[in-house]
């Protein structure tokens, strides 16, 4: 429910009487292209003023300008090709600061007060894990009492503190957590997130130029979109937003009008195909052999080390007695710093016969009700065979089918995979 405030106003005749008014609490977050320069800033600073005239109470969190991660990023990569964790959060935490008091510099000069606070005096407490961070606590004291002053609170995204008091980043994408986590802290009726497009679409606009907009999506369809390697929204803030009942509204800044609105839907609201996804660049560590097993909790135990998350693990006994046995698992290598020396360290650590797959992608089918028979995998399979491309894994969950492909096959096998299933016709 909105938060009630009680509102004193004076009558002119000696007399003050009280007056219940709604204040209704909203949590928008703009990501980099947003607030890419000045000009921006000021656009976003009359939106933000139009909400906050509105009677709403207003946090913004908000990104990096344009591409100043990226670029902090390969500063930080000519200097180490590894460089320490601890000192890439700290390096890329200022991003965000940038952001935040610009904004609030702009928002001033409208005419409304305005106040910027890092993740760590917003009271986003993380673990300890440098690069990904997992928020487990908001403490939004401050953010509250800077609200009942009817100030904007401007919120730095993608950081939070540590139970150590360290600056800790949440990944790429981290700023969607920050907006949603601090929306569920806040009680607010709706997190708003905006971005350079107007909300999620069945694939990837830029590989499949008839992509369809999606005007709804589920909790659990949008959080496999994340994790399978759509860009929307990070896949922990829809994991917020399920446990919180917090609707996300995906929209674009700067062209309002269509929008996608991520919320809970009744079981089988939507069935088959919604969208096709996929990730670039993947990875796999196969392991074969009597001790497969053992040596797979070292690699595990390595990769826990140096912080680098496994996926589709699959550990089995092979031959006729038993005595052989096979692992293997993916890797998501897009945004790990220093991973050419982590995986010559992981093969090191294992031992000879680690073989590492390179070069390949996911493609994923994401909808309800996929894996309620083997129809849909046997069409993908079938469409893919047709057009010779290799599918060299599957893994399956309730709501997704994913298919590893060679990475050079990839925008191939997404546009066949989405003509087929969400276009009027196929090709």
């Amino acid at each position: 429910m909105p938060r009630q405030y009680l509102s004193v106003i004076w009558t002119g005749e000696g007399n003050l009487f009280n007056e219940s008014t709604k204040m209704t609490c909203i949590v928008q977050k703009y990501g980099g292209s947003s607030v890419a320069d000045v000009g921006k800033l000021q656009k976003i600073a009359r939106l933000i003023a139009d909400a906050k005239i509105e009677n709403n109470d207003i946090a913004v969190v908000v990104s990096a300008m344009g591409k100043t991660t990226d670029e902090l990023v390969m500063m930080a990569r000519y200097l180490s090709p590894k460089p320490p964790r601890r000192e890439m959060d700290m390096l890329l935490s200022t991003g965000e600061r940038i952001t935040m008091a610009l904004l609030c510099m702009a928002l001033h000069e409208l005419g409304h007060e305005a106040v910027s606070l890092t993740g760590s005096q917003a009271g986003i407490i993380t673990n300890d894990r440098h690069n990904d961070a997992q928020v487990i606590e908001v403490r939004p004291f401050r953010v509250q009492d800077e609200m009942a002053k009817g100030k904007v609170v401007i919120v730095g995204g993608f950081q939070g503190v540590s139970y150590k008091r360290d600056i800790t980043t949440l990944g790429r994408g981290g700023s969607d957590t920050t907006a949603v986590a601090l929306a569920a802290a806040l009680d607010a009726e709706r997190c708003e997130i905006y971005s350079d497009i107007d909300g999620v679409y069945s694939a990837d606009p830029s590989m499949v130029a008839d992509s369809r907009h999606l005007p709804e999506v589920s909790y659990p369809v949008m959080q496999e979109m994340s994790m399978a390697g759509a860009k929307v929204l990070n896949a922990g803030a829809v994991q917020f937003a399920k446990e919180k009942n917090i609707a996300i509204y995906a929209r674009s800044t700067f062209e309002p009008g269509r929008e996608t609105v991520i919320r809970r839907l009744s079981p089988g609201a939507i069935i088959g195909v919604q969208a096709v996804v996929s990730e670039k660049k993947v990875e796999r560590v196969r392991l074969q052999g009597s001790d497969a097993g053992s040596r797979f909790r070292q690699a595990a135990d390595f990769l826990e080390s140096e912080q680098v998350p496994i996926k589709e693990v699959n550990v089995a006994e092979t031959g006729s007695d038993r005595t052989q046995s096979k692992a293997s698992f993916v890797i998501s290598s897009q945004n790990i710093y220093g991973w050419a020396q982590i995986k010559n360290g992981l093969v090191a650590n294992v031992g000879p016969g680690v073989e590492i797959d390179s070069d390949l992608a996911a493609l994923s089918l994401i909808g309800e009700g996929l894996n309620r028979s083997n129809v849909f995998l046997l069409e993908a399979l079938n469409l893919l065979a047709e057009r010779d491309i290799p599918v060299l894994g599957i893994t399956t969950t309730s709501f997704r089918i994913s298919l590893l492909l060679p990475r050079d096959r990839i925008k191939e096998g997404v546009q066949l995979c989405h003509h087929h299933w969400l276009a009027d016709t196929a090709i």
